[in-house]
């Protein structure tokens, strides 16, 4: 039997002949990214062999070899993700409470005793926000007595390495093997996260009591180990309905510590939504206001004074740098902002300062609008012109714009950006079309998420994924999911008003739209 050793992770495996080096690394636990699930389309599992690369998915094992693989804790450690979002003031009034009787102390969830500790613990009293994002994680400590965030943390989701979008996760995880690793690897991470964080602020997790779950319904029924399987296929069914507690042993937090779910809008629109729209206070806005998160999934909500409607789109993950030839995430050596000058030449700025080594979703947007803009990109989305010729090359016989010698940008990623951004658009046609609104009555267009900060306002509407009407309209809330989260946590009232608002919220399911095959295709144009 060949063997295989993994120089950077100092792990080694005898393996049957034949094996692939994804499947070796998975048996000793080494995450490889693989965001098209190993059928070696998405060229991200890259892997060194000597002097030469190979993609992971697809090189054999025949012979004893040494392979050396990414740094993904680095790439961590410079990812751009945004932990805080927009919120709004209100009364101190959490779940947990805890009160000394003289000999112990008793904690509270709400009026039911959850359990007790010797000695006076009573000002210890902790809870944690986690956004489980499809592509990132961020957790956050809170003092429940205080209200105040003490440390918070952020990292890739480590499932992103099995399936990079929705749906292939659901897909991934409709198994019970799937599924276990899927749960095991965020739990471990979020345990990873917790304990980080507690050890830096010197506090014990045994005295954190409570998490609140923000995230999409897919990335909850992962977290919860319940199969997704329904949610990929029609009719669509939610095994979670949000809005209750849920126990989890294997979180390192108290040993009677409780898990608490925002209410589930529907299959599509998760709690991630749910906890957006309380932090942006949409049900009480005397206006019309567009909400967005812009990710793998594009869920968006429309109020209009007070009443809602919300849909998802299937997005992709083009906007967070997969599928894309030099894709990448905001990490270092990401191209994060673009811009072409009056005399054709460009300004490119790079995560770090440091040579280009791919575009994360900012710069892809920021760089398809500009393309658009100075018409080398035509309505089509084909390369029109060759105003930069010293950028505007043929590689393989196709137009590809070049940033650098080794960063580029091909016919088929302004494809992939396309068929992204027609999602979106197309889900923001639904909901005015649903809303009976022009695109000029709504007053103010609210972009949630991480990804979504990055972004500017111009290269949206340069590629046409907002209408024009919506200029000067723009505003980037941030992390919504996470300080919704927060709200859930430190203010009880909330979890009865949400389960009201989310079930008198209009949910429109795209895909029982006849006319929408019609309006995506319609919305492909820049």
């Amino acid at each position: 039997m060949p063997e295989i050793i993994f120089i950077n992770e100092q792990k080694t495996l005898f393996v049957a002949e034949g094996t692939t080096i994804l499947n070796a690394a998975r048996q000793l636990g080494i995450v490889l990214e693989t965001p098209c699930n190993g059928i070696g389309t998405c060229g991200k599992c890259k892997i060194k062999i000597g002097s030469d690369y190979f993609l992971a998915c697809q090189k054999s094992i025949t012979e004893n070899i040494v392979v050396i693989t990414e740094n993904k804790e680095q790439e961590n450690r410079t990812l751009k993700i945004v932990s805080g979002g927009q919120s709004f003031s209100y009364q101190l009034k959490p779940f947990i409470s805890k009160q000394f009787d003289g000999e112990k102390t008793v904690v509270y969830g709400g009026n039911a005793v959850l359990g007790t500790e010797p000695e006076n613990t009573s000002e210890l009293c902790y809870g944690v926000t986690v956004d489980i994002g499809t592509t990132t994680l961020v957790v956050a400590i809170i003092d429940l007595s205080s209200g105040k965030e003490i440390a918070s943390e952020s990292r890739l989701n480590p499932q992103s390495a099995y399936a990079q979008d929705v749906l292939s996760r659901i897909h991934f995880a409709s198994n019970n093997e799937g599924l276990k690793l899927l749960q095991h690897v965020l739990i471990d991470a979020l345990n990873e996260m917790i304990g980080a964080i507690a050890d830096k602020v010197k506090i014990s997790t045994k005295n954190i009591y409570e998490i609140v779950y923000s995230g999409n319904t897919a990335m909850l029924h992962l977290a919860c180990g319940i199969n997704p399987k329904p949610l990929g296929q029609y009719p669509y069914i939610t095994q979670i309905h949000g809005g209750e507690h849920v126990t989890e042993s294997t979180l390192n937090i108290s040993p009677f510590g409780v898990i608490y779910l925002p209410p589930v809008i529907s299959a599509f629109v998760g709690p991630d939504i749910t906890s957006g729209i309380l932090a942006s206070q949409l049900y009480e806005q005397k206006e019309t206001v567009l909400f967005i998160d812009i990710g793998t999934n594009g869920e968006m909500v429309l109020a209009k004074d007070g009443c809602l409607a919300a849909t998802s789109t299937a997005a992709g993950p083009a906007f967070e740098g997969m599928n894309i030839t030099c894709g990448m995430r905001a990490g270092n050596g990401a191209v994060e902002r673009f811009r072409i000058a009056d005399d054709g030449s460009i300004d490119v700025q790079v995560i770090g300062g440091i040579r280009a080594t791919g575009i994360c979703g900012s710069g892809l947007l920021d760089m398809t609008g500009e393309l658009v803009r100075t018409r080398i990109i035509g309505k089509n989305g084909r390369f029109t012109s060759q105003k930069i010729i010293d950028h505007l090359q043929e590689k393989d016989g196709k137009k590809t714009f070049f940033v650098t010698d080794e960063v580029f940008l091909t016919q088929n990623d302004v494809r992939q950006i396309q068929l992204a951004k027609g999602a979106v658009r197309s889900g923001i046609e639904s909901l005015l079309t649903k809303m009976n609104l022009m695109k000029n009555e709504v007053n103010r267009v609210e972009i949630a998420g991480s990804f979504g900060y990055h972004l500017n306002e111009k290269s949206l509407l340069n590629i046409g994924l907002l209408p024009v009407e919506f200029e000067g309209k723009v505003k980037f809330v941030g992390n919504t999911a996470q300080s919704g989260g927060t709200a859930f946590l430190l203010n009880k009232d909330f979890r009865t008003k949400m389960i009201q608002v989310a079930s008198e919220i209009q949910k429109i399911e795209l895909a029982n739209n006849e006319d929408f095959e019609k309006l995506f295709v319609a919305s492909l144009g820049f």
